[in-house]
């Protein structure tokens, strides 16, 4: 009884299988709450989940679905291509989509002839039905002719031959060689039928995938990675059309829309310009160029470009617009030296040359003529305004019989190299330099208005008055003894007043004034001033109104924009407008890259121009106030010349410091020079200050000075 009980018991306990395996205490296929000393099993059902979740988003199925996909694409584009290409062969839907294209342009002439050569196409189509209505009688009637023509040569041939061998079998040779030929023709169609039959459907199913191939007839997700990303793609017809569809302008979707495939037809020819394309485009009736011009940010993304890297312009066509496309990224690309900098052999015409400024848009030279014009140079700070201007004036100082009168409101030293080029230099920004400054610009109309006075056919040299952050001498508040404001646009502000002067008549007799300043407004550039410009050129701004200050309403509204260049990335790039530039035909302004010339190639130009020259003593600012020392100052105004004429030395003294010399005469200077035991003398009969005398009388009283001390 026991040993069956103990039996029973045996048989009646469960035994659980993972009690067999190492450390298992639970089936995996259990669902089971476990106890607290269990691990969590996660089910079956969840698991499978994960699994064909990580086999469904894995990169290799991914990326063999998107394989399968764009290959099956490829078929399905290729196909419809090739059916479409059949249906515009075999009816009229290619002039009709014409005539609608040429009538949404708004060019009836071209819909008119469209519609010629469509009616010309369906007459001839239909001439062609008529034929094959009599084409089986005339089949039948050729084909009893061929055969029996064939028949009977076949038969003079077999005549030939049994005579030539006088055996009469021989007549029927060549038709049975004909018969056999017929029989192998069918034996070698029969072998060949079942695998043609067998391949050809997948040979037709392979020019289909290379058609849909070739065009990328397949989703854009589907694509591979280098076609599916656009940035830098070439300028195809489709793709311009395409950015001008969805541009954002109605009339012009519609327009273009009904166009279809012909929407092409709105482009000329894309050239290559320089690192990009340029194209133009005649917009459909009813849109107007500034609807294109407005919207530039938004047709270069369109066309896989940045902003900057698309310009668009109003060539001299009705209705046309013309887009200058750079190649991705080109333009951050910096151009080459100046030939400046380069071409140590370099000089400069004033009327008949041009500044190498830098290039176009296209790579090409960008030269500027100064002659006879006033310049006005304007942009945001920092933008690479000084060095623009400094450029122009660096290779017109290779020209020898040119002077320069500079003024540097700023005052940090960017045109210290000119300092022996130029006959006056003041650097500075405190009222004193605007004044001084002031007094040059009057200065200059002074010798204008002593040019004007000449005997006609004079000649003149050319005199370039340079004022550099030209917005300080106009916001300057300060005023004169005579309660006239330095500063400020009214008729009784003296530089205001001095700028108009010689932008009203300077030209004539060769004095220009060149003016660079930042941030233009209205009250630190007068309107009057910055239209009396002949060459107007703008960097960086900041916006569209400021634009128009700096360079006309007709520039900008040709398209002209430089409150859309980028502060700090196109810092030498400007806008100029004049007639001394090479400007497109029907442009209004050009883009230019200006070269770049620092401050160290600055002064080995500068050093190349002071070669050229006899030598230019450079007169520069004395803060008032400052007590004369006339023997000095009559060796700073000789400068390294030998002798100077007695009359141009008073004159240079009084520049100096007018208070100080403005009243001086001949008497004044001979008595200084008597006292120093330097008196002037003759030269060439006339006479002069010597260089040698001055420098001696005072090498002697610095020794006299120190014997005094000593005593």
């Amino acid at each position: 009884m026991t040993d069956l009980t103990e039996q029973e018991n045996a048989v009646a306990t469960v035994h659980h299988i993972n009690e067999h395996r190492p450390g298992g205490h639970e089936s995996p296929l259990s669902l089971a709450k476990p106890t607290d000393d269990q691990t969590p099993v996660t089910p079956l059902w969840v698991r499978s989940g994960r699994a064909v979740r990580t086999a469904v988003t894995h990169k290799r199925t991914l990326t063999a679905g998107r394989l399968a996909v764009r290959h099956s694409m490829y078929v399905v584009g290729g196909t419809r291509i090739v059916t479409r290409r059949a249906w515009d062969g075999r009816s009229a839907a290619r002039y009709e989509r014409m005539i609608r294209t040429a009538e949404a342009a708004g060019q009836p002439e071209i819909a008119a002839e469209w519609e010629e050569r469509g009616r010309a196409f369906r007459a001839a189509r239909h001439q062609r039905r008529m034929d094959l209505l009599t084409a089986p009688v005339r089949l039948a009637k050729g084909a009893a002719v061929g055969t029996a023509l064939t028949g009977g040569g076949l038969l003079g041939l077999g005549i030939a031959m049994a005579v030539h061998s006088g055996d009469v079998a021989d007549i029927g040779t060549p038709i049975m060689g004909f018969i056999d030929l017929v029989n192998w023709a069918v034996m070698i169609a029969t072998v060949v039928w079942g695998p043609l039959v067998t391949i050809g459907p997948w040979l037709g199913l392979l020019a289909l995938w290379g058609v849909g191939r070739q065009r990328q007839a397949a989703p854009q997700w589907a694509l591979p990675a280098n076609a599916r990303s656009s940035e830098g793609a070439p300028i195809t017809p489709s793709v311009v059309v395409t950015a001008m569809r969805d541009l954002g302008v109605a009339a012009l979707r519609t327009a273009i829309k009904d166009m279809g495939d012909a929407g092409a037809s709105m482009l000329g020819p894309i050239r290559i310009a320089g690192c990009g394309v340029e194209v133009d485009v005649t917009l459909p009736s009813g849109v107007a160029t500034n609807e294109v011009q407005s919207r530039r940010r938004k047709l270069a993304e369109n066309l896989a470009r940045h902003e900057h890297e698309v310009f668009i312009t109003i060539p001299e066509a009705a209705r046309t617009v013309r887009l200058w496309i750079a190649d991705s990224g080109a333009l951050d690309e910096p151009i080459g030296p100046s030939p400046l900098v380069t071409d140590t052999t370099m000089t400069a015409d004033y009327a008949k040359g041009r500044a190498p400024w830098g290039q176009d848009l296209r790579g090409d030279l960008a030269a500027l003529s100064v002659y006879q014009r006033h310049l006005l140079i304007t942009g945001l700070s920092n933008q690479g305004k000084t060095a623009a201007l400094r450029a122009l004036a660096l290779w017109l100082a290779l020209d020898r019989s040119v002077e320069f009168w500079m003024g540097d409101l700023k005052g940090v030293g960017d045109w210290d190299m000119f300092d022996g080029l130029a006959t006056r230099l003041i650097q500075g920004p405190t009222d004193d330099h605007v004044i001084q400054v002031t007094e040059m610009a009057e200065d200059a109309v002074e010798e204008m208005n002593r040019r004007i006075q000449a005997p006609p056919g004079t000649q003149f040299p050319a005199l370039i008055v340079i004022v550099d952050e030209a917005q300080v001498a106009f916001m300057c508040p300060v005023k004169g003894d005579d309660k006239r404001p330095y500063g400020g646009s009214s008729a009784t502000s003296r530089y205001f007043m001095a700028a108009r002067k010689i932008h009203n008549q300077g030209r004539a007799v060769n004095v220009l004034l060149w003016q660079g300043t930042q941030d233009p407004t209205d009250q630190n550039l007068p309107k009057l001033v910055r239209e009396g410009a002949h060459t107007r050129a703008s960097l960086a701004l900041g916006t569209e109104s400021q634009a128009r200050m700096a360079l006309g309403d007709k520039a900008v509204d040709g398209g002209a924009a430089p409150n859309l260049l980028r502060p700090g990335l196109d810092q030498g790039t400007l806008v100029v407008a004049s007639s001394g530039i090479e400007v497109p035909k029907g442009q209004s302004s050009l883009t230019v890259r200006t070269h770049y010339i620092s401050t160290d190639d600055a002064k080995v130009i500068a050093e190349r121009a002071k070669a050229l020259r006899d030598g230019v003593t450079t007169l520069h600012v004395i803060d008032r106030g400052e007590d004369r020392d006339p023997l000095a100052d009559i060796a700073t105004v000789l400068g390294d010349s030998p002798r100077v004429l007695t009359m141009d030395v008073i004159k240079r003294l009084a520049t100096l410091s007018e208070d100080a010399y403005g009243s001086w005469t001949f008497a004044d200077l001979r008595r200084v020079l008597d006292d120093a035991d330097a008196a002037p003398y003759k030269s060439d009969g006339r006479m002069v200050v010597g260089r040698d005398r001055i420098l001696r009388a005072l090498a002697n009283r610095g020794d006299d000075d120190s014997a005094s001390a000593t005593g």
